[in-house]
């Protein structure tokens, strides 16, 4: 197996020598680091260890002159350990004084399958799966537990939550391979939880997997036994059911509430949670159907069993009620149950956001959505994997800026993006403070060129449907996914108001009013909620129509600058090569997007662009 990857570390570039295999928990893998870090970088200084085990994932940093205390529980003195090398190294100030994370359950879902392939994967094959079987470097899978617990991920899902092969996790000839993973992570406080298949009893024999029924219960409450006697650390079982063709209890006349509380009295006893997904909806809608739209489904099917699930099942929303597009209202689902325990779900694979091609720094994004969503309304936050195969782990080397950023996000929601993004490039490149800002600044506003010279006002599925990569702007509109923005000779956008399909009314009062009213509105989701003419005035004066034209050239027109920027970056060689070439891909998407969108649209509306730049007829 190939072991470039041993020398691509992903931040924390300081700590060059890998964990040993004799180190076999958090307090002696925090000794290790500290004790490298501080021995490489010649500060003269050390580290004494409190373990405090009341404390659990918290920690307390305390200066002693020159040296340091870290007290905490296991792994709170790991995470403190982290912390105290990423001040040190970045020149920040040390976070003296108790830490805790917001969020309990800090997750990475992994979309791998058995085969090797990973579902929305854009970083190469599965690090940990390949034909049928485990097939893993073990040093690699300790360099990715330290990756987790250096940004405090405690919970890795293991496979694909589309379970293509859902008998080979749980069965008996499984298991020790999933307990021997476990154990290669253990150290790093990172537990693992399994995706299930909903019909899993049908495939071991019974003829049923009826919820009420008592057969199944039994079969779950076993079969849990024996997942939880191989892995007694085991977080608990992550579904997606009744959704996109996949098997749940609707098939049974069931509620989600009864398939969910089913399988979290199985895992109950053993201190185990049961992540229920709540991404479900029509699949196979009419598009000649103006009244269903997909993005009521979701809190039209949850809202009234608020209240109904066990204490240990978590329901995990989409931040959004599509499906991880640029630009999304909050889901809300998340401000309408109150009695039920919520997770909140990202997409750190970037299957609407470039692939983890075109650049896409999500810290912004996710500031405005916890400041939208009241964080007490949340007790667990999880994101999809944009983990591979590749010797750089994520593809495009930037883009493990995401995944160190999604772990200072779940320990901290009110964490400043500028400063994380800052935070990341300190801790990954040796570059000037001049040449470091240049990186801060491209990466920073990556986001919003992106959604400039793609979906800008919050027009959603003008991908291509094959990949999801590239200009499409009718690829969906006549498809079954429900995924319509209704562009024609009069206008585009879905209106989603009161006179609409209503889903703005699915908000609280003072968030509806605003959506609902085209005046206040904000810009990033106007088409959205509104269906307009291409005449209508902007508040910033100008038409829909010109400022569809003008985000698209100026999104182009940034891309080349962000283009032009990188090139000057004295980065590593094999960074610099690998981002120089996926930039170029990027700057011929955007121009593509550019042509594209703004031939579309002027096609339709038959009005010229002020600025008489060149669209394409």
């Amino acid at each position: 197996m190939d072991r470039a990857w041993e020398s691509r570390k992903a931040w924390l570039a300081a700590l060059s020598a890998p964990v040993p295999e004799g180190v076999n928990n958090p307090l002696e893998v925090a000794a290790f680091e500290t004790e490298t870090y501080l021995d490489a970088a010649r500060t003269g200084r050390s580290v004494r260890f409190v373990p405090y085990p009341a404390m659990k994932e918290s920690y307390e940093i305390c200066r002693q002159g020159n040296d340091f205390q870290i007290k905490g529980g296991q792994p709170g003195v790991l995470y403190g350990a982290y912390a105290l090398i990423r001040a040190l190294q970045a020149g920040e100030e040390i976070p003296v004084g108790v830490q805790k994370p917001y969020y309990p359950l800090r997750m990475l879902n992994c979309w791998d399958n058995m085969d090797g392939t990973i579902e929305r994967g854009y970083a190469g094959r599965s690090i940990w799966f390949e034909q049928g079987r485990f097939d893993y470097d073990p040093a690699r899978i300790r360099q990715l537990g330290r990756m987790l617990a250096s940004v405090g991920i405690n919970v890795l899902c293991l496979n694909n939550v589309n379970v293509h092969q859902p008998a080979q996790h749980l069965t008996d000839d499984l298991l020790p391979e999933v307990e021997r993973f476990a154990a290669i992570l253990r150290p790093f406080g990172v537990r693992l939880m399994l995706s299930i298949d909903f019909s899993q009893p049908l495939q071991q024999g019974l003829p049923t997997a009826d919820p009420e029924d008592e057969r199944v219960a039994a079969w779950w409450r076993q079969r849990a036994k024996e997942v939880w006697r191989a892995v007694p650390d085991l977080a608990g079982f992550l579904v997606k059911a009744d959704s996109e063709h996949r098997p749940g209890p609707n098939a049974y006349g069931r509620t989600h509430a009864q398939g969910a509380n089913m399988l979290a009295r199985a895992v109950k006893p053993f201190g185990g949670v049961l992540v229920w997904r709540a991404f479900v909806y029509n699949c196979m809608q009419d598009w000649r159907d103006t009244k269903t739209d997909r993005p009521r489904a979701a809190y039209d099917l949850y809202r009234p069993m608020d209240g109904q699930f066990d204490d240990n099942v978590i329901l995990q929303i989409k931040y959004g009620p599509f499906d991880f597009q640029v630009r999304e209202p909050v889901s809300p689902l998340l401000y309408a149950m109150p009695k039920t325990r919520l997770a909140i779900e990202f997409q750190l694979a970037q299957e609407y956001t470039g692939h983890q091609i075109d650049l896409y720094a999500m810290p912004p994004m996710w500031r405005e959505i916890m400041d939208q969503t009241g964080k007490q309304r949340v007790e667990a936050i999880a994101a999809v994997s944009n983990l591979g195969r590749d010797d750089n782990w994520t593809g495009h080397p930037f883009a493990a800026l995401n995944l160190f950023a999604f772990g200072l996000f779940a320990w901290n929601p009110d964490a400043d993006p500028e400063r994380v993004i800052r935070l990341w490039c300190q801790n990954t490149y040796d570059l000037p403070a001049e040449e470091r800002e240049k990186l801060v600044s491209v990466l920073l506003r990556s986001r919003a060129i992106y959604e400039k010279y793609t979906a800008p006002l919050g027009l959603c599925w003008m991908v291509r449907p094959d990949g999801h990569y590239g200009p499409s702007p009718y690829g969906y509109e006549f498809q079954a996914w429900g995924t319509y923005n209704r562009a024609d000779c009069r206008g585009v956008g879905v209106d989603r108001t009161a006179g609409g399909t209503g889903y703005a009314d699915q908000y609280p009062p003072e968030i509806r009013d605003r959506y609902a009213d085209s005046k206040t509105c904000p810009d990033e989701l106007l088409l959205f909620f509104h269906r307009l003419p291409y005449d209508f005035v902007m508040r910033d004066e100008r038409t829909l129509i010109q400022r569809i034209y003008d985000d698209h050239f100026e999104g182009a027109e940034a891309a080349e600058e962000m283009q032009e920027a990188l090139r000057g970056l004295p980065l590593p060689p094999e960074d610099r090569q690998e981002a120089l070439t996926r930039m170029e891909m990027q700057v011929r998407n955007a121009r593509e997007w550019r042509d594209v969108i703004n031939t579309f649209f002027h096609r339709f509306s038959g009005i010229d662009d002020k600025k008489g730049r060149r669209i394409y007829d």
